[in-house]
């Protein structure tokens, strides 16, 4: 019994555990670290955004090349949605079936695509388009993505510095 009392006088009990002073300086660490990282997080993801964006853009060139061949009578698509359709359905014109589900709603990866500019002809009383302009903008600039793409017929990728539709630089 003495050597207990005295265990407990010394605080050499093995059962003690952590002080608070202890934990403070951990969860101080951890909250540091956690601090330095975020932002590395964040760039990454925004990176990968991109990298997808630019994916999904070429998907769409892709596809508007497979369109014009497959509908020759109506030339490109004038929207995302008409490149995309229901899994299983019979292909047509307002649904090709050429594109996934997730790029054919218009977002995917933190990024908005659209297909704009479409440049029309009438045919035999039929509405052709002859050209297109493919944008891929970020949801949030600077946390989804930071710069925006575009495509045109022309088939080169081109990137707005800024997240807009502005396209001036090739991508490189």
């Amino acid at each position: 019994m003495h050597r207990n009392t005295a265990e407990r006088r010394s605080g050499l009990n093995s059962e003690q555990g952590f002080t608070l002073i202890e934990l403070l300086i951990v969860m101080s660490i951890i909250i540091i670290i956690v601090t330095i990282a975020l932002p590395n997080i964040t760039k990454y993801k925004r990176t990968g955004n991109e990298t997808s964006a630019v994916g999904s853009i070429r998907a769409l060139v892709a596809a508007e090349l497979q369109y014009q061949q497959t509908y020759p009578q109506n030339g490109y698509a004038c929207s995302v949605g008409a490149l995309g359709g229901e899994k299983g359905a019979t292909p047509t014109p307002a649904a090709a079936g050429l594109i996934a589900a997730d790029l054919a709603s218009g977002h995917k990866a933190g990024y908005t695509f659209a297909i704009v500019n479409c440049t029309k002809v009438t045919i035999n009383n039929q509405d052709q388009y002859t050209g297109y302009e493919i944008t891929a903008v970020p949801d949030a600039v600077g946390k989804t993505g930071d710069r925006g793409f575009c495509s045109d017929d022309s088939q080169q990728i081109k990137v707005d510095p800024k997240g807009g539709t502005n396209c001036s630089v090739p991508l490189q």
